[in-house]
């Protein structure tokens, strides 16, 4: 599993293409949506943490919809699924990777969310990312799965949004609730119920994945 991780940092590095992706269309959704409230205003705030979680899901959806493309070239995933690793390994191998670069890209786009949404950087801002980790993560598993089913057809782009979109519906909910409270200075313990969906969410996908 660790030389199919490196296999795709390495490609990462090389290329940057993924990484790119993200960022830009995290930040272009951030960016759009802060211009949609007026500077002042108190729905501002309150929309904020329902902004980033858009952010995060569209930006997501363009790096799964890439993730399996290197493999397609030249039928690698083909010659994958021939070699004498299970494909369990396969699939984790995938999601860390898939993870990895959305929470590299998170990195960038949380500091400029706080920026364009007049936030302070709280302590509050420690159960943003938790929430951000673990809604990343449920993300990865079920849209890997989802991307390495969509890979060969022709709508992939398409596909692939209207086939993991409904699945993530809780971890979207949830992490709106867990950023929103802890932007409002809330303590961990008042979300822990939605903390702990968000982990029975990661830990049912991994294992059904």
């Amino acid at each position: 599993m660790l030389a199919l991780i490196r296999k795709d940092l390495q490609i990462e590095f090389r290329t940057k293409e993924t990484l790119a992706s993200l960022l830009l269309l995290g930040l272009l959704t951030l960016v759009v949506l802060s211009f949609a409230f007026d500077p002042g205003s108190e729905l501002r705030t309150e929309a904020a943490p329902g902004a980033l979680w858009v952010a995060v899901i569209f930006a997501g959806v363009l790096g799964l919809n890439r993730s399996f493309l290197a493999e397609r070239e030249n039928e690698c995933l083909q010659g994958l699924l021939l070699c004498p690793v299970d494909r369990g390994t396969i699939y984790l191998a995938k999601t860390v990777g898939n993870f990895v670069f959305m929470m590299v890209a998170q990195l960038f786009i949380v500091p400029i969310f706080v920026f364009f949404f007049n936030l302070s950087m709280t302590v509050g801002m420690g159960g943003v990312f938790l929430a951000l980790a673990l809604g990343v993560l449920g993300f990865a598993a079920v849209g890997t799965l989802f991307a390495a089913i969509a890979v060969r057809t022709r709508a992939r782009e398409v596909m692939l949004p209207l086939l993991i979109l409904p699945l993530v519906v809780p971890i979207l909910i949830a992490g709106v609730k867990v950023t929103g409270r802890m932007l409002a200075g809330k303590p961990l313990a008042d979300v822990a119920p939605w903390l702990n969906l968000m982990l029975g969410f990661d830990v049912i996908f991994l294992v059904v994945g």
